[in-house]
């Protein structure tokens, strides 16, 4: 019992800060991806019932443009598993949605599994999935079409202004790789 508690205690030395450089990278990404995505849904999406923005973009935003090295930043995880995610989160919402709580439950569960099984781990997939759930009637009438837009397409234009801004930089790369 003791050594479980042991290593609540950590003992790892916490991360450099970052510079100045860095910070106003990662917000100009962040601005111009979500910026984007914002006057999208509101000037072509939302008159059409549709939506380009979900809060688990807010996540992805954050590893995208401030996380770029790692592992969960990269294509193959942000396309994959907010499109993986949708589709779970979709499924459970249809097949258990009556007992919010159950589909809510196996939809963050399933999309864990599927990005584990597909290596596309991407943690604001997690959130896509739920917000499939509990995202209301206008998610909820997308159906499938959910994981497509806003999720798939969503995530690919994060990525493409990713692409564009993070290479801005000469001290920045990104992807570190594609698949």
């Amino acid at each position: 019992m003791k050594e479980y508690f042991l290593k609540l205690k950590g003992g790892a030395k916490s991360p450099p800060g970052v510079g100045i450089s860095e910070v106003m990278w990662s917000w100009l990404g962040s601005v111009t991806g979500i910026g984007i995505l914002g006057y999208l849904s509101s000037a072509y999406f939302e008159p059409r019932d549709l939506t380009m923005i979900i809060g688990s973009f807010g996540a992805s935003a954050v590893l995208v443009y401030a996380a770029i090295k790692s592992p969960l930043a990269q294509p193959r995880n942000l396309i994959g598993g907010h499109i993986l995610s949708g589709l779970a989160g979709v499924f459970c919402y249809q097949v258990f949605g009556k007992v919010i709580w159950a589909a809510a439950e196996l939809a963050v569960s399933l999309s864990i599994a599927l990005m584990l099984a597909t290596k596309t781990l991407h943690p604001p997939g997690g959130a896509t999935a739920l917000i499939a759930v509990i995202g209301g009637e206008q998610v909820h009438n997308l159906g499938f079409l959910y994981a497509i837009v806003p999720a798939g397409l969503g995530a690919f234009i994060l990525l493409i202004v990713a692409l564009l801004v993070n290479n801005l930089s000469e001290n920045r790369k990104y992807p570190e790789y594609w698949f």
